[in-house]
C-alpha cells in the first residue's frame, strides 16, 4: 500500500491506496494548468464564508493573503515539486505552508465537485475568448486575401470540376463566411461556460448562507447554476466548445485541401509563401504545401476530441462520477491545438498570393455553357429546353475537338432558330460573372458588398 501525499480524503480509509491506484488517480499532470483559477476561486470562496460568518475578517485576510504567495511561489517556482494528486491538494498544501491551521477551514462547505467545476469553466472562459480573437485576426486575414482577388477570374468548381466562373474573392470569401459562423458558436460556448457551479457542493449545495451572486460577480460568470445536482456534472458547454473547435478545424480543413490542390503544378492557382512552404530531402526541386497538409490533419484531433467527451459522458448516473476527471485532457487539447494552427494558416493566407495569368489559362469556354442556356432563356425559351439545346452543343463541340465558342453559327441555329450572330458575346469572362448582381453572386458590385458585410462582422467581433 502507498500513503497518498497530501489527500483530502483519507481520513475514512484504515489503509493507504494501493501503489498500483495511485498513478491512475493522480490527474496533476493534466490540473495543473487550472492553478491560477483554483487560486481565483479560493479567495473568492474565502471572501463568501466569511461573509456568511464561517470567517472572521482576519481569517479572510490571513487566506487571501497567503493565496496570494502561493500564487506568487507558483509563478516563480512552479510545480515540479508537487507529488499531490491534484491541482487542489497542491494549493491547500501550500496554503497551510503560508498561514497555518486557519487553512483548514477554507474548505468548509465546498466540494471539489463544485470547486474544480468552477475552475475549469473559468478557464474555458479566458480561452474561448483567446481562440475568438484568433478566429477574428484568421478571418481578418482570409478578408484581405479575398480583397486582392477582387478583379480576377478563375474556375468555379462543383464535383471537383470546372463548373462556372467566379471571381477569386468569391472563393476565398467563400472560406470567410464559415469562420464567422466559427465565432458565433464559440461565443455560444463561451456563454455556456459562464454559469458558477461553486456553492453547490458535493451534491446537495451549501448549508451556509452564502451570497452566491456576490460570488457570480466577482469571479465574472454570468449567471449562477440552477440546480446542485446537475451543477456538478455539467459538461454540455465543454460539448459546446469542443463542438465549435471541431467544426472550426473542418474549416480549416476545407481550405487547407484547397490549398494543397490550387499550389500544385496541375492547379497552380495559388502561390504558398517560402515560409509556410517546406522542400524535399531527397528531391530537390520540390515546394510542398506543408502548412496546408499540417492544418488539415490537425482536424483529426478536433473531431475525436468531441467524440470523447460525448462518449464520456453517454453512460453517466445523476450527478458528479470519477469519469468526469477526464474532461479536461479533450479540452486542452482542443484550446492547444487551435492556439496552434490558426495561427499558422492566418500567416499562410496573408502571404499567399494569387496566379491570375494561370487560371485564365486553364479555363475551358464550357465554363460558359450555363450563360449559354441563359441567352436563350432571356428570349423567351424555356430552360428545360435550353438545357438540352446547350447540352447537345457541348457534346458536338467535343466530337468535332473545337472549343464550344468555336461553332459555327449555323451550328448553333440548327439547334434552336432563336440563336442569332450576337450568340458570340456570350463567351466573355467579365460578361458572365457581371451577369450575377444577386446579393450573393459574383458581379464586381456584389462581391464588394460581401467584402464590406464581412469587414463589418468582423469589426463587430473584434469590439
Amino acid at each position: 500500500m502507498a500513503d497518498e501525499a497530501g489527500s483530502l480524503w483519507g481520513g475514512r480509509f484504515e489503509e493507504g491506496m494501493a501503489r498500483e491506484m495511485v498513478p491512475f488517480n493522480l490527474s496533476l499532470g493534466v490540473d495543473k494548468r487550472l492553478w491560477r483559477e483554483d487560486i481565483r476561486g479560493s479567495v473568492a470562496w474565502a471572501r463568501a464564508i466569511g461573509k456568511a460568518g464561517v470567517l472572521t475578517d482576519k481569517e479572510v485576510d490571513d487566506i487571501v493573503g497567503g493565496l496570494d504567495k502561493v500564487a506568487q511561489r507558483i509563478e516563480e517556482r512552479g510545480l515540479s515539486d508537487a507529488v499531490e494528486e491534484d491541482i487542489h491538494s497542491v494549493i491547500e498544501r501550500m496554503l497551510g505552508e503560508e498561514v497555518g491551521e486557519v487553512s483548514g477551514k477554507l474548505h468548509t462547505g465546498r466540494s471539489r465537485n463544485d470547486q474544480s467545476s468552477t475552475g475549469v469553466r473559468l478557464y474555458g472562459m479566458t480561452a474561448a475568448d483567446h481562440v475568438i480573437d484568433l478566429l477574428v485576426e484568421y478571418a481578418t486575414a482570409l478578408h484581405d486575401f479575398a480583397e486582392s482577388g477582387r478583379e480576377m477570374i478563375m474556375p468555379g468548381y462543383t464535383h471537383l470540376q470546372q463548373a462556372q466562373p467566379i471571381r477569386a474573392a468569391q472563393w476565398a470569401l467563400s472560406h470567410v463566411v464559415p469562420v464567422l459562423r466559427d465565432i458565433e458558436r464559440m461565443k455560444a460556448a463561451r456563454a455556456a461556460a459562464s454559469v458558477l457551479p461553486l456553492g453547490s457542493g458535493a451534491i446537495a449545495g451549501c448549508p451556509f448562507s452564502i451570497d452566491r451572486e456576490s460570488v457570480r460577480a466577482e469571479l465574472g460568470f454570468d449567471q449562477i447554476s440552477k440546480n446542485s445536482v446537475d451543477a456538478v456534472s455539467d459538461r454540455d458547454w465543454i460539448c459546446d466548445f469542443l463542438y465549435a473547435g471541431a467544426m472550426v478545424g473542418v474549416h480549416l480543413s476545407r481550405l487547407s485541401e484547397d490549398l494543397v490542390l490550387f499550389s500544385s503544378v496541375e492547379f497552380g492557382f495559388i502561390r504558398i509563401s517560402d515560409g509556410f512552404s517546406t522542400g524535399s530531402s531527397l528531391m530537390p526541386q520540390k515546394r510542398n504545401p506543408d502548412v496546408a497538409e499540417l492544418g488539415r490533419g490537425k482536424t483529426g484531433r478536433l473531431i475525436g476530441n468531441l467524440m470523447s467527451i460525448l462518449t464520456l459522458l453517454k453512460g453517466l448516473p445523476t450527478s458528479y462520477n470519477r469519469d468526469l476527471q477526464e474532461d479536461k485532457e479533450p479540452l486542452f487539447d482542443t484550446i492547444d491545438t487551435l492556439s496552434l494552427t490558426l495561427p499558422a494558416l492566418k500567416g499562410a493566407v496573408s502571404t499567399a498570393s494569387f496566379c491570375p495569368e494561370r487560371m485564365s489559362e486553364v479555363m475551358d469556354v464550357q465554363l460558359l455553357a450555363t450563360d449559354l442556356a441563359d441567352y436563350l432563356v432571356r428570349r423567351g425559351v424555356p430552360f428545360r429546353t435550353t438545357h438540352e439545346v446547350v447540352g447537345r452543343l457541348v457534346r458536338s463541340a467535343e466530337e468535332k475537338g473545337v472549343a464550344l465558342s468555336e461553332l459555327s453559327l449555323e451550328a448553333f441555329t440548327t439547334e434552336n432558330p432563336v440563336f442569332k450572330e450576337d450568340v458570340f458575346d456570350v463567351f466573355d469572362w467579365e460578361a458572365s460573372v457581371e451577369a450575377r448582381l444577386a446579393p450573393g453572386g459574383t458581379a464586381l458590385e456584389s462581391v464588394d458588398s460581401q467584402l464590406r458585410d464581412v469587414r463589418a462582422q468582423i469589426e463587430g467581433f473584434r469590439s
